[in-house]
């Protein structure tokens, strides 16, 4: 009766230990799957960077600008507008008023005359100079170069200020979503978001190092002028169009 007694727990013990065994080989595999996703999808965003890099090698902003002041203007005025728009009007705009103190002092109209052409001319005339405003008197008269700071300012989203940054001042605090990037993203499978911006930078910001936050959007932005067009984009002419969900619709 004894033996059978410590049969039966010598049996029960070592289907708890098989079973135990098992749980920690389905832990190790399903680790190395998790390992394996992490990989490839490290490898797919590697490629993507990669091929932007090699497409576009002189990728950079257009916006012309000699100044961090007259790049946020610049970037201001380039809501609703190409940067080639704007970047036909803006040595007429700093030749006029070349520092922030002279905006600051400006008569409105004459602002508004200068901006005219890139469209919401009154609006962005009003931003710009109050943003002239608040820079002289709360600012010591320079741009600031914090993210929290920037969005104080009139006119100034976290696109503006991201652009401002990266460019101004090389510092990468996000990643730069116009509507180039937010098409790209997508179709990419980067995000799976559309419209929502925040959501959009914040999956981008996810997936790659901060270092690149700032070429990533100029070369996005660049794919989208010449090749992703929103309408009729050049897919046969895309690298990436085995990865894009637009090519494979």
């Amino acid at each position: 009766m004894l033996k059978k007694v410590v049969y039966k727990k010598i049996e029960q013990a070592q289907s708890v230990f098989s079973l135990v065994s098992k749980m920690k080989k389905m832990r190790k595999v399903k680790k190395a799957k998790n390992v394996k996703k992490v990989k490839i999808k490290m490898e797919i965003e590697t490629i993507i960077l990669e091929f932007l890099r090699e497409q576009y090698p002189d990728a950079k902003c257009e916006l012309l600008h000699s100044s961090i002041w007259q790049l946020l203007v610049a970037t201001i005025l380039s809501a609703q507008c190409t940067d080639v728009q704007v970047n036909k009007i803006t040595p007429a705009l700093f030749e006029r008023f070349p520092e922030v103190d002279n905006m600051a002092k400006a008569e409105l109209f004459e602002i508004e005359d200068l901006v005219r052409a890139t469209g919401f001319f009154h609006n962005k005339a009003k931003n710009i100079q109050a943003s002239a405003r608040m820079i002289v008197s709360v600012f010591a008269g320079k741009v600031p170069s914090a993210m929290e700071e920037l969005l104080r300012l009139p006119g100034v989203g976290r696109k503006t200020a991201n652009v401002v940054l990266s460019n101004g001042f090389g510092i990468n605090s996000g990643i730069v979503v116009d509507t180039h990037v937010k098409r790209i993203s997508y179709r990419l499978g980067l995000t799976k978001h559309q419209e929502n911006v925040e959501k959009i930078e914040e999956d981008l910001m996810e997936k790659f190092p901060q270092k690149v936050w700032g070429e990533l959007s100029h070369l996005m932005i660049f794919h989208g002028r010449k090749l992703c067009h929103s309408r009729s984009p050049k897919c046969e002419e895309c690298g990436l169009k085995l990865r894009c969900h637009f090519y494979a619709r």
